[in-house]
């Protein structure tokens, strides 16, 4: 992802070494040594990112802050100040300015705080851009930005278009493949026909029989009336049998007949029904390993199998992808509910984007559907509201690289994860960490967390 950001300050050698140090990263660089200027390349170029220097020529630079927030509300400001300007950036801080830094600056130091503003646009984006989608018909967008999952709408947008009577998804528990079922019959010509589910675990296949295909009255003890199956609710519509793989075996071969004749007979009956469905069967075992097991019949494996769909697992999508969904969950989740945070800081988003999520969409969203229960009043989710092994496992994964962090970084780090320790208790955290609360609470407000 290209990053842009737009340096503003009166010292030329010092516009030089900046410029020098993030084209060498990567960024696209605009510089500015006054106000005006400032303003018309922000206006132009709506870079990501703004370093600002507190003494310009002329404007100074809080008026410029001000101008800069007047015309676009988003805009990401980081101040220099000198050290005898720290009231003047606190005031600059409630003006909206992102962060400010003293100086002289370490280049390492700067290049952290553009970054972590950096973060907090796209972040922003993210959540505008789905707060958009939220209102439309179709969710193909929804699945990821990345070549494999854009490759996956593909697939499921020609599945859903196509006229075959039969769909296979794969992939592990918690994938979304209830979720891809759904968008394929609501994209189909089918969409204003029913859509009937089943889950096929665990149940006989006397029960699992009449719950697909009906009985007529008297074929068991229980059948005191006629009842008709989903495969004749669902007509012209689609049935989704979600673990395929346990279904029993003695219903395997009335499947594959109505599968390739569109005919069945309702238990205990006589008379054909003919029905037009379309079958969205889904699994999360390896079929063709249970062929060979003896377990599945193989003539119904190569019927279901003509197009099947694999859906990657969490630790296999891209963390833009990941970053989309739990933004999208997020969302989802807060309308319904009604409260807690609506966007994500930084810092939980690259935790939620490194944890590999064993139980995958399903483990996602349980952990966002708690942490908007439990922080009503919140405006953005904190490392601190995620569950202690979720933060855990992120501190194993960063342990390598903390050596390059500065102490107040890890300083913050290190009172976030007491705090998920604690439950969000402060006295206990306070206790933990050898301060008083009120020492507590002032680095939790010197690093935005309380």
């Amino acid at each position: 992802m290209s990053r842009s950001i737009l340096l503003v300050d009166d010292d030329p050698e010092v516009l030089g070494v900046l410029s020098k140090f993030f084209e060498r990263a990567g960024w696209q660089v605009g510089r500015a040594a006054d106000a005006k200027t400032c303003a018309d390349l922000y206006e132009r170029d709506r870079p990501d990112v703004v370093v600002l220097d507190l003494n310009l020529p002329g404007l100074s630079g809080l008026k410029v802050l001000e101008v800069l927030r007047a015309r676009d509300p988003d805009a990401t400001v980081v101040m220099l100040t000198g050290h005898g300007d720290i009231a003047t950036a606190v005031e600059a801080m409630q003006l909206g300015a992102e962060n400010f830094l003293t100086k002289p600056v370490e280049l390492a130091h700067m290049m952290a705080a553009a970054e972590r503003a950096s973060e907090k646009v796209e972040l922003r984006r993210r959540n505008r851009y789905w707060a958009e989608r939220q209102t439309e018909n179709t969710n193909l967008a929804a699945i990821g930005r990345s070549a494999k999952m854009r490759d996956i709408a593909r697939q499921i947008e020609l599945l859903a278009t196509s006229d075959t009577t039969t769909v296979l998804l794969l992939g592990e528990t918690g994938t979304g493949k209830g979720w891809a079922a759904h968008l394929i019959h609501s994209l189909s010509r089918r969409a204003s026909a029913p859509m009937v589910e089943i889950n096929c675990a665990g149940l006989s296949a006397t029960f699992l029989d009449s719950e697909l295909f009906g009985h007529e009255k008297g074929a068991f003890t229980d059948a005191k009336e006629q009842k008709r199956g989903l495969f004749e609710v669902a007509h012209t519509g689609t049935v989704l049998l979600d673990e395929i793989g346990d279904l029993s075996p003695e219903l395997q071969p009335k499947l594959l007949k109505a599968l390739e004749s569109r005919r069945f007979r309702r238990l205990g009956g006589t008379r054909e029904i003919e029905v037009d469905v379309r079958l969205i069967a889904a699994t999360n075992h390896d079929l063709a390993a249970r062929v060979k097991e003896g377990k599945f019949r193989e003539d119904l494996y190569y019927r279901l199998s003509v197009l099947p769909l694999q859906l990657p697992a969490l630790r296999d999508r891209a963390p833009d992808d990941i970053a989309d969904l739990a933004v999208r969950l997020l969302l989802d989740l807060r309308r319904r509910i009604g409260r807690g945070p609506a966007r994500f800081s930084p810092e939980a988003m690259a935790i939620v984007t490194r944890y590999p999520w064993p139980g995958n969409i399903r483990e996602l969203r349980n952990v966002l559907e708690r942490a908007l229960i439990m922080t009503p009043d919140t405006e953005q989710l904190l490392p601190a509201h995620l569950p202690p092994e979720i933060l855990l496992a992120s501190k194993t994964d960063q342990g390598a690289s903390e050596v390059d962090l500065s102490l107040e970084e890890v300083e913050r780090r290190h009172i976030t994860r007491v705090l998920a320790h604690q439950g969000g208790n402060r006295s206990r955290a306070a206790r933990a960490l050898g301060i008083s609360r009120a020492t507590l609470y002032e680095k939790l407000h010197k690093y935005g967390l309380s």
